[in-house]
C-alpha cells in the first residue's frame, strides 16, 4: 500500500512559525508532524510514501533524508504550482502514482496509528473517507453528509449544519478503480476556469453526488489533530507528547 502525503503548502496562518519551514515540519515532542506521520502509516503496514512538496521542498527532503523509519520507503514530487493553486493541483501532479491501491493524507493531519489501521480494514467502497463526529461543527471544518449506511452524499465547508453528521479529517483510501476515478475527476476539474482555487475534496464531492462510490469509515474515539492555526501547535504537542507516553507512534 501506497501513502500520498499533500505536502506542498507552506500554512501562512501559522506564521512566524512556518516563515522558512512548510507547517509538516513543525516539532511536536520531538518529531516533525512528517515523521509522526510517517510512522503512524508504517505502523499500519504501509511500505511507501509520497510526498508532495512546494514550498521550502529542500528543506523537507533533507529531513525524509534524515528519517529512518523500518518497513517504509520515502520519496517526493515538486508541485510547482503550489503558490498558485489549492491542493486539487498537488493531486494532479500525483495522478501517475494513482495506478493502484493508494491512501491520501493532508499534509497536516495528525492521526494516531489506530486510524491508518481503521482505514484500511474498513474501506469497502472504491473511495473511503474517514470521518469523526462531535458536537458542533465551525466555519473551518471539512463537514460531511451520510446516509444511514455510511455512504457519502456530501463534502464541504459550506454545508447547512442541519444536515451534517461528521467532518472529514483528510484521510482517504482508494481502490484501483477509485483512484482511476479520482484521477480523471481531477484532471477535468483542473480544466475548468476555477480549477486551479478547488479543494481535492471538492473532487470527492462531486465523484459522491454524481454514483455513490465513496463511503466512510467512522474514526470517532480515536485521537487526531490538524494544523492550522497557532492553537494547534500546542494541543498537538499535548496529544503527542501523550503519545510518546504511552509508547504510541
Amino acid at each position: 500500500m501506497k501513502a500520498i502525503i499533500l505536502s506542498a503548502g507552506q500554512g501562512k496562518r501559522l506564521m512566524p512559525l512556518t516563515e522558512d519551514r512548510p507547517k509538516c515540519l513543525i516539532d511536536l515532542s520531538g518529531r516533525t508532524l512528517l515523521e509522526w506521520q510517517i510512522r503512524g502509516l508504517a505502523a499500519a503496514g504501509v511500505t511507501e510514501a509520497v510526498v508532495v512538496t512546494g514550498f521550502r521542498a529542500d528543506r523537507v527532503e533533507e529531513a525524509l533524508a534524515g528519517m529512518d523509519v523500518p518497513g517504509i520507503t520515502t520519496r517526493t514530487l515538486y508541485n510547482p504550482f503550489y503558490a498558485l493553486a489549492d491542493n486539487t493541483a498537488s493531486c494532479w501532479v500525483a495522478r501517475a502514482e494513482m495506478d493502484g491501491p493508494f491512501l491520501i493524507l493532508n499534509g497536516d493531519t495528525l492521526f494516531e496509528p489506530e486510524i491508518a489501521k481503521r482505514l484500511l480494514s474498513g474501506a469497502t467502497k472504491p473511495i473511503t473517507v474517514t470521518i469523526d463526529a462531535k458536537d458542533g461543527y465551525d466555519a473551518d471544518d471539512m463537514k460531511v453528509r451520510t446516509d444511514a449506511d455510511g455512504n457519502l452524499m456530501q463534502i464541504g465547508k459550506t454545508l447547512p449544519l442541519d444536515i451534517v453528521n461528521g467532518e472529514s479529517i483528510g484521510f482517504l483510501c482508494f481502490s484501483a478503480e477509485g483512484g482511476q476515478r479520482f484521477a480523471a475527476e481531477v484532471e477535468k476539474t483542473l480544466r475548468t476556469p476555477e480549477g486551479l482555487r478547488r479543494w481535492y475534496l471538492s473532487v470527492i464531492d462531486t465523484i459522491a453526488k454524481a454514483d455513490g462510490s465513496v463511503g466512510t469509515v467512522s474514526i470517532q474515539g480515536l485521537e487526531w489533530g490538524e494544523m492550522d492555526f497557532p492553537a494547534d501547535v500546542d494541543s498537538n504537542r499535548a496529544l503527542t507528547t501523550g503519545w510518546t507516553e504511552r509508547g504510541i507512534g
